[in-house]
């Protein structure tokens, strides 16, 4: 028992402690969650408060159920698999699970089968509709449908719940509705039978329990206790099934991050999530806030991004306190096109190997997959290995499918090996698959090689936490996580989308593309500032992705001696570093590179007839910024009329045009631009504040 207590922090502590019944853990990026939820489960077991078979955790993906399901092991308590374990799977494998048993005894011989892909359908009903069936087209189609089913939107109310929620539609809402209800009828053959998507499961399964007790009663006499992680992601479809699981009972932990909600354009609702202790008022909520991932550097600038948040999740924001030793400073840079940001990306990159971080602990993060080919090229050309994470799935592949089969006959032996000869009898059988001793020339045999080093390195990590292993427990594990889509880590970089990145972590983070259109994205600025502040969360959860070291960039154009058309992102106000000798915020390529700004970096007093450097005070501001210079202008203006003393005693035009590019989102960063003492904080700090807030609206 006392080993399951063991290194947890006092807010872990309670978490763990905590009774039967509801529980709300609002745990933030880096505090520890997964630890802190299996040590929870292990503690009810250890107590006698709950059976492990009476167990159901619930979360989002197969890599985090399989994770669960490897530390659930770790504490001795069993796991998915064992008819004595804990049932650790995502919301979907659990429903999936539940309708094939009790769906012959509620609807009875009308079969079901669960589909693929709901694309050829989708095309289908939009050929009917005469609508565009290119695959773009018809994978917005079908992610509209997802969101309405997600939401409990039929084919009828569709057009005016995508009207009100703002939704970015493919097509105009009455035809995508005609597409939803043609895809719907589609499914259903003459004889009755059933196609399923994976939103059906989730809404048939919760329909079996509203209409039958019976049924209902013997779920509910089977799993007493639920754990739900990543609940700020909850849709209101998997919101109803889990209050069917419940009944009426309470005894329910919720783990989440209202900060950390960037899949509302999927159907996510963070309410459940702010609104748990209104539901059950006798809730016992802990905040987890210390962070045991990332430096203390870049967790103070992960408090900044998410500081300047608005909104109700706002509200309950974390500040996060790092418990790591002191490390390198978030870096920032601009470059003119993005063929250089990847190349200076790449470059540092190479850096990083050659000081002995592992290419497999470095990430490039990005807004859109689209982003990814400049990486791509540039990591080829620099013959550094890469994975695109949502690529080729691992476990599809042809090697590791070999390797699989390999590993199971080898499983069936009569003595197959086990302890410290497990891995050099694997690292013989996959030999003839192309593991050679040494890393392969051509891409293809290296990408093999890869994938078959990644079993050895994960025979290598599941022998460090049982020295006993031998080749059937290897192949057991194999199979549970191919059946659960939770992939060994690969050697090379990692190139992936913001939202891919969700639930990992690096050493080193690149944050790449960092311009207004991008980050944020340029249809969450025509839709709304609620739209924008998912945006700026998503930017907090690639920050909090960094264990060490982490790099912020931006390019002006999109292409090599392409035309300057683009502007840093909005998110990044506030977070520039300042100069060295003025404190002025650094603007500008060269003034990040040096950190010394253009006002500074010539001779302080030139010699007559000579001129310095342009001074960032005469440097042509961009359009949106121009105007809000305008506007503190016009505002300056109006207050000293009011005060009756000149314009440049409020405020100076070097500070106001640091404002218009900063654009403080607060008073806490207002104060950081040059020229704004305690006194003109105080006095003219909502105002200014306010106008910045109304040019970022408008």
């Amino acid at each position: 028992m006392g080993d399951h207590l063991d290194d947890l922090d006092p807010e872990q502590l309670a978490a763990v402690t905590a009774p039967r019944g509801p529980v709300c853990v609002l745990a933030g990026a880096g505090t520890g969650k997964t630890r802190t939820i299996t040590r929870r489960i292990a503690h009810l077991v250890d107590q006698g408060q709950v059976n492990p078979d009476q167990v159901l955790a619930v979360t989002f993906t197969a890599r985090a159920a399989g994770e669960m399901r490897s530390r659930l092991r770790a504490l001795g308590i069993g796991s998915a698999g064992s008819s004595a374990g804990v049932q650790a799977q995502t919301f979907h494998a659990a429903a999936l699970r539940q309708l094939r048993y009790f769906w012959p005894r509620a609807v009875g011989n009308t079969r079901w089968e669960l589909m693929d892909s709901k694309l050829p359908l989708v095309g289908r009903a939009a050929r009917r509709a005469r609508l565009d069936t290119s695959t773009e087209s018809l994978r917005d189609l079908a992610s509209e449908i997802e969101w309405a089913k997600a939401s409990l939107i039929g084919p009828s109310g569709y057009a005016q719940a995508a009207a009100r929620a703002g939704r970015d539609l493919p097509a105009p809402a009455d035809d995508v509705a005609k597409v939803f209800a043609g895809y719907e009828a589609a499914k259903i053959s003459e004889d009755g039978d059933r196609l399923f998507d994976f939103d059906d499961l989730l809404i048939f399964t919760t329909q079996i329990l509203l209409d039958d007790a019976g049924i209902a009663d013997e779920f509910r006499s089977r799993y007493r206790c639920f754990v739900v992680d990543e609940y700020q992601d909850v849709t209101p479809v998997q919101q109803g099934l889990l209050k069917a699981w419940l009944g009426d009972r309470d005894d329910l932990t919720v783990v989440g991050d209202a900060n950390q909600t960037i899949y509302t354009f999927a159907g996510a609702r963070a309410e459940y999530l702010l609104n748990f202790s209104r539901e059950y008022p006798d809730a016992q909520v802990v905040r987890l806030v210390r962070d045991y991932r990332s430096t203390p550097e870049v967790v103070d600038l992960a408090n900044r991004v998410i500081g300047a948040a608005r909104g109700r999740a706002a509200g309950t924001r974390l500040e996060l306190v790092g418990q790591r030793p002191s490390g390198p400073r978030p870096r920032f840079a601009e470059y003119p096109d993005e063929p250089a940001e990847a190349a200076a990306a790449v470059a540092e990159i190479a850096a990083l190997i050659a000081d002995g971080v592992p290419a497999s602990e470095i990430a490039v993060l990005y807004r859109v997959n689209a982003q990814s080919q400049v990486y791509e090229q540039a990591l080829t050309e620099a013959q550094i290995p890469y994975q695109v994470r949502g690529g080729d799935a691992f476990f599809a592949r042809t090697e590791i499918r070999q390797a699989l089969r390999e590993v199971s006959a080898a499983a069936r032996a009569d003595d197959p090996p086990s302890g410290p000869d497990l891995v050099e009898s694997l690292r013989a059988l996959l030999f003839p698959l192309g593991l050679t001793p040494d890393e392969p020339s051509g891409a293809e045999a290296r990408s093999r090689w890869a994938s078959l080093t990644a079993l050895i390195e994960l025979a290598e990590e599941l022998l460090g936490h049982n020295p006993e292993l031998g080749m059937r427990e290897l192949a057991t594990e194999l199979v549970s996580r191919s059946q659960a889509g939770h992939p060994p880590t690969m050697r090379g970089v990692t190139l992936s989308s913001l939202h891919a990145a969700k639930g990992l972590e690096w050493d080193a983070v690149f944050l790449v593309g960092l311009t207004d259109g991008a980050v944020p994205i340029s249809h969450a600025i025509d839709a709304s500032p609620d739209a924008v502040e998912e945006e700026r969360r998503l930017f907090y959860v690639g920050v909090t992705r960094a264990r060490e070291h982490l790099r912020l960039s931006w390019a002006l154009s999109r292409n090599e001696g392409g035309r300057r058309g683009r502007r840093k992102s909005r998110f990044l106000n506030g977070l520039l570093p300042t100069c060295e000798r003025c404190s002025s915020t650094l603007i500008g390529a060269r003034a990040l590179r040096t950190g010394i700004c253009d006002s500074c970096s010539g001779d302080r007093r030139p010699a007559t007839g000579t001129t310095t450097r342009r001074s960032t005070t005469t440097m042509p501001l961009a359009p949106a910024d121009a105007e809000l210079f305008d506007a503190l202008r016009e505002w300056r203006s109006a207050e000293a009329n009011r005060q009756e003393k000149p314009a440049y005693t409020v405020f100076a035009d070097k500070t106001l045009r640091e404002i218009a590019t900063d654009r403080p989102a607060d008073l806490g960063q207002l104060q950081r631009v040059s020229g704004i003492g305690p006194a003109k904080l105080e006095r003219y700090g909502d105002a200014v504040v306010a106008i910045v807030a109304k040019a970022a609206d408008g």
